[in-house]
Parts: structure tokens; sequence; C-alpha cells
């Protein structure tokens, strides 16, 4: 479990705060969003899942140990993840937008100004029980194409995360490590049967969140995600920022929708 370091109040972070981001690669800020307004976030969400509203992506299309074979099998339409939540309505809009989020990008980013991207995350996350695939290690920068590799997450947690409700792992201080191709299999994934990969991957800790709660990720932190083993649905709110002045790469996958400036 991360060391419970981060404040009561969301804003402003303080140096300390964002001296750790630059060392470990992430950040908890607890208690950051009021319950009536994670209440109101989670009906919203309940509205998309009942019935499944697209864009989204759903476990059986990932392959993914733990997840269902195929979309014919049973729990074969069990959704992964929501797309587009940007667009999807107002509260998921203010959120993304929110002042003291942003001011608190602002600090991690180190002042520069700021963007939205739509193209990657932007997404409702969910973990089903029984259904919910194991996401293996990872850096997202690996899948995104952008001039520089500075892009921040935000994971706003809906209710309990825990490892063994599908909750995220991270190694600390990965983003500022240097790794060869041949440290990753053909789908991107960071090898476990690898030594120089196991050594590192023993001292991963694990995220626990509450709702409300806030982790901030660089975009090269390599993280991963257990199964959900509990009896309820795991949901998240994930954005991802990045510098106005680092664009995606043309004709990439990063590209395929426009960034927004907030």
């Amino acid at each position: 479990m991360i060391p419970a370091m981060q404040t009561p109040t969301p804003a402003p972070l303080t140096d300390e705060q964002t001296a750790a981001f630059d060392r470990d690669g992430f950040l908890v800020v607890r208690g950051f969003v009021p319950a009536a307004r994670c209440r109101a976030l989670v009906d919203e969400i309940d509205l998309c899942l009942d019935p499944p509203l697209g864009p989204l992506e759903l476990e059986a299309e990932t392959g993914y140990p733990g997840a269902p074979g195929g979309l014919a099998d049973t729990g074969g339409g069990t959704p992964r993840r929501l797309l587009h939540a940007y667009s999807r309505g107002a509260l998921f809009r203010d959120w993304a937008r929110d002042p003291q989020l942003l001011d608190s990008l602002a600090a991690l980013f180190h002042g520069a100004p700021l963007a939205l991207v739509q193209a990657h995350h932007n997404c409702i996350m969910t973990k089903f029980p029984r259904y919910g695939s194991e996401t293996g290690w990872h850096q997202d920068i690996r899948y995104w194409s952008f001039q520089a590799p500075v892009l921040i997450n935000a994971w706003l947690a809906l209710g309990p995360e825990a490892h063994d409700r599908g909750g995220l792992r991270v190694i600390p201080g990965s983003h500022r490590m240097s790794f060869t191709p041949d440290r990753f299999d053909e789908a991107l994934f960071f090898r476990p049967d690898r030594d120089d990969n196991q050594a590192l991957i023993e001292h991963a800790v694990n995220v626990e969140l509450d709702c409300g709660d806030v982790l901030f990720f660089h975009c090269r932190l390599l993280h991963s995600a257990g199964q959900n083993r509990g009896d309820s649905v795991k949901r998240s709110l994930v954005f991802t920022y990045n510098r106005r002045d680092n664009p995606p790469l043309p004709g990439t996958r990063s590209a395929r929708l426009p960034q927004v400036a907030v």
C-alpha cells in the first residue's frame, strides 16, 4: 500500500507533493471529490451501463487473462470501459474541467498550459466481478504517439479500489527509467518472465483508493491491474492531460481526435 502522505484538501498541491510526483511518477490526493458529487457521477454512469451505451470496449475483446473467451460466451457482453466520457454529458465534462483538478495538474506540469486528450483514456473504467480481466504491466505511452512522453492521467475512484477488487499496482520511479524493446512482448506488455523485469516488479505497490480519491500518474509509469474478486462493480473516471505545446504525431491514433484546451 502507498504511504498516506496526501493532504485532506484537494488544492493547492504542496511542493512536497509535486516533488513526490516527479520522483515516483504518481500521487494520490485523498478526498478530492465530495461524496455528493461522486454519487451523482455514479448515478450517471449507471444510466450508461444499463443498458450499455456505446461506444464501449468489452472485456471479451481484449483477450486478457480472466476475460470471457468471446462475445457469445457467458459474460461476453461485459463492458470494460465506456469510451468518449468527455462527450457523454455535462457531469463528466465539468469534472474534466474542474478548476481544482486543473490547478493540481498545472502544478504537476510545472505551469505549462494544459490540454485534455480526447484520443486516449477519456473513459469510464469499469471492472465487473467474475468477468473483469487482469491487465498486465505496461506504460501507457507505448500505445500513444506524441512529440514528448509527458502526459499525465487523472484517475477518479468512485468506490473503494484495492488489488483484490481490480485496483492498480504501480512501480514507483519507473517513469524515469529507460527500457529496451525486448523487455516488452509483442503486445507491448512488460515481460514478467525476464529476471530483470521481475526484479523491478518486486518493488511494486498497491494503490488503494476510496471514493473521491484522485490518483495522478505519469504516462511512462509501469502499472497493472488485477481482477475484481469482490461482489460489486468498480467504477473509475479517467482523463488524460497534456501540455498544449506537445501535439500528437500526425497520422497516428493519438491524432484522431482534437485535444481540448483547458
